[in-house]
């Protein structure tokens, strides 16, 4: 039996769910949020233990820059919900932010903890009703919810349904994707998931993982030619795995790495080591006099270069060209790199792929399934870490809980 309950239900409990059930409880609508974990936000808490790094403060036009392929979808629910709305919103909570030295904007006190128990601590005062280990399986005949808990199989009929998911990477905080199947089914299409926010292998001699597993590059920059044919170049660090390259900067260019290795099988970057001296100025260093000292140990007294640096020179570099100055400047300015697969999805911080954009409406609610939403990352879009990430999740389930407002008004 079916039982018709009032208003709105939404699956999932992650930011884009909890930011969408406090726009509807506010308003006066009836909420249930399901979530098939034994508490919500989880990935969020993960997320914030080196520090909850909320969203970005650059210029809003660089700031959408950043979402690539999606910033014209995504761009009119940013607009409405972007950094400085959720600057206001953790300040409700009495959390104060404040701007890092790379411009990303923290709660003060870094934690993500006192932020989310604050969160769910006011939904529940306002009335929302937290359903756990509750599974969604998938639609009865009539659009009615099922549900998994425990041993029992309960149907449930709301007048809205928002579903945020989550994509398919961190699967132990409950984002797995297994809603991908049910929705295909259902005739939406979803894009496949791929891992974001990734590391690559790169096929290290056995001599260079055991020397430099785990070891951090810094100031570094680095190159590649994307599919366009055109030159990106980004400063940063990252480090140096058993396994290739992961990190931060390795992160932001994820996207197009990942693209390239589709294309072609693997991409090749490129660093420049010593990005604050020019190829001349290198030139001319190395064309000194060695003397008595051994090669390394001119070439760290010259350049400064040691360590792991050093390393990925003779890693990659034939001697006799590290030997002849033009070659060896050349090789510092530009030393190429080769990635051939990208970590697996498990291992991502982010997943792109998920509902496709032309499956929505403006309100994010899909046109075959009408009174049905989605938002957060089981949403085809894809961002780098810096805030981003975070954001798009709020923007978008504010926007799908926006939806759902003008949906019940109108019915």
């Amino acid at each position: 039996m079916t039982d018709v309950l009032a208003q709105v239900a939404i699956i999932g409990g992650g930011p884009a769910g909890l930011i969408a059930a406090e726009t509807l409880i506010e308003q006066g609508v009836s909420v249930n949020l399901y979530e098939r974990m034994p508490s919500v936000g989880r990935k969020f808490l993960i997320a914030g233990k080196g520090g909850l790094n909320l969203t970005h403060s650059e210029p809003f036009p660089e700031f959408l820059k950043k979402y690539g392929e999606r910033e014209t979808e995504l761009t009119p629910y940013l607009t409405k919900f972007g950094p400085t709305q959720i600057q206001q919103w953790a300040k409700q909570y009495g959390i104060n932010t404040f701007i890092g030295t790379s411009g990303r904007v923290f709660p003060v006190g870094m934690k993500a903890a006192p932020l989310l128990y604050a969160w769910k601590t006011r939904l529940i005062e306002l009335g929302v009703t937290f359903l756990f280990r509750h599974e969604w399986t998938g639609f009865a005949p009539d659009g009615s919810l099922i549900f998994k808990h425990g041993d029992q199989t309960l149907i449930k009929k709301y007048q809205a349904v928002l579903f945020a998911m989550g994509g398919a990477s961190w699967s132990r905080t409950g984002s797995k994707g297994d809603w991908v199947p049910i929705f295909e089914a259902a005739g939406i299409k979803v894009d496949p998931f791929k891992p974001s926010n990734c590391g690559f292998d790169v096929l290290w001699t056995d001599h260079f993982k055991s020397k430099f597993d785990g070891n951090p590059l810094k100031t570094i920059q680095v190159g590649l030619i994307d599919a366009k044919g055109e030159l990106i170049q980004k400063k940063g660090e990252f480090i140096v795995t058993n396994a290739g390259l992961e990190g931060s900067l390795i992160y932001a260019l994820s996207a197009k790495i990942r693209s390239g290795i589709e294309q072609n099988g693997q991409t090749t970057i490129y660093l420049d080591l010593l990005p604050d001296l020019s190829t001349e100025e290198l030139f001319q260093r190395l064309s000194k006099e060695r003397g008595k000292r051994s090669f390394s140990s001119f070439l760290e007294k010259t350049t400064g270069l040691n360590g792991v640096k050093l390393g990925l020179l003779w890693e990659f570099i034939p001697r006799e060209d590290l030997a002849n100055p033009e070659k060896c400047a050349q090789a510092i300015k530009h030393l190429p790199i080769t990635l051939t697969t990208p970590h697996p999805l498990e291992e991502a911080i982010s997943s792109a792929g998920g509902v496709d954009f032309e499956e929505m409406d403006d309100r994010l609610m899909l046109k075959k399934i009408p009174g049905v939403f989605c938002a957060g990352e089981m949403l085809d879009w894809e961002a780098p870490t810096g805030g981003y990430l975070i954001t798009a999740c709020f923007a978008t389930g504010v926007a799908a809980a926006n939806g759902i407002l003008s949906r019940l008004k109108h019915q």
